[in-house]
């Protein structure tokens, strides 16, 4: 009798031991990343929050708090009101027009043709080189002088004044946004090549024999089965976006005026190295919260829609 006891007892609590050490185990794999989480995103994070209620200068140890003043000095800001106005214009066309590019070249690229690799290889090239670089490059073709790249060929073959480009608000809104989607097509135009890879041509069989035509296979088939690659390209699109400040600093230098000022550019120009680390740090608080908002938001609309769709 005591022996089955003794047993019994046994038999009970080793599993319990058994797992909590296996809960042990596998959340100590989380400890790093923890360390890494606090030391690298929270404290920055509230050390930020904490300079925007400053007047810090960056190099100073002497600070008076503030309170919000720096945040209402944002919207009074004309380069902040502009970076914010700009960074949303950029970041809204280069998905709407990437994503709309970028779908019908993958199904392009998804035919047999001759020098199919060959074509897919020059869609794909403009994401490897460096994007400062290309703003460079595209401000040598798009410049408004007569000696501009395409404006001299535009003046030779057509006759045409010089265009000013970049030197003209809508202009080099324009040309940032165009250079803007020119880099980033062909990568997300692969991405989607690679879902649509993923889709069984049974569908395509099934419906060609109902009578369906392309553009019927197109819109019933392959954009229902893309919303999750949609969904993945987007989210990258938009924080590409919203953080963006190299092409647009090589390309136009934020101009003319703070046409083209993004908000990156507006922390690190008007903000920092100005000596302004208070409004700069108040600026990056509320464009971490408008990421946040949008993100989350853009996540929550395309996992309704993925449900709905399946």
């Amino acid at each position: 009798m005591l022996k089955d006891f003794g047993r019994t007892r046994t038999h009970i609590v080793t599993p319990r031991n058994t797992q909590w050490r296996s809960i042990a185990a596998n959340q100590s794999f989380l400890i790093p990343i923890t360390i890494v989480l606090i030391g690298l995103v929270l404290l920055p994070l509230a050390q930020t929050f904490y300079y925007s209620l400053t007047n810090f200068n960056g190099y100073s140890t002497e600070m008076d708090f503030v309170g919000f003043r720096n945040y209402l000095r944002l919207f009074s800001d004309p380069a902040m009101t502009s970076s914010l106005w700009f960074t949303a214009l950029y970041t809204i066309g280069c998905v709407v027009i990437v994503t709309a590019l970028a779908v019908p070249t993958a199904v392009i690229l998804n035919n047999n043709f001759v020098g199919r690799n060959f074509v897919r290889s020059v869609f794909f090239f403009p994401s490897i080189l460096s994007i400062a670089i290309l703003g460079l490059v595209w401000g040598f073709l798009l410049s408004p002088l007569a000696s501009g790249l395409i404006n001299n060929i535009l003046g030779t073959i057509l006759d045409i004044t010089p265009i000013p480009w970049l030197s003209e608000t809508a202009l080099a809104q324009a040309s940032v946004i165009f250079v803007g989607v020119w880099v980033q097509t062909g990568w997300h135009a692969i991405l989607y090549l690679a879902y649509l890879q993923s889709i069984p041509t049974d569908y395509y069989e099934a419906a060609t024999l109902d009578g369906a035509t392309p553009i019927q296979q197109f819109f019933s088939i392959t954009v229902p089965l893309l919303v999750p690659a949609i969904s993945i390209s987007s989210l990258l699109l938009v924080t590409a976006g919203l953080k963006v400040y190299d092409l647009p600093y090589t390309l136009t230098n934020g101009g003319p005026g703070y046409s083209t000022f993004t908000v990156t550019q507006a922390i690190i120009q008007n903000g920092i190295s100005q000596g302004k680390v208070g409004q700069a740090s108040a600026l990056s608080i509320v464009f971490m919260l408008a990421v946040v908002l949008v993100v989350a938001g853009q996540l929550f609309f395309s996992r309704r829609l993925e449900g709905r769709l399946k």
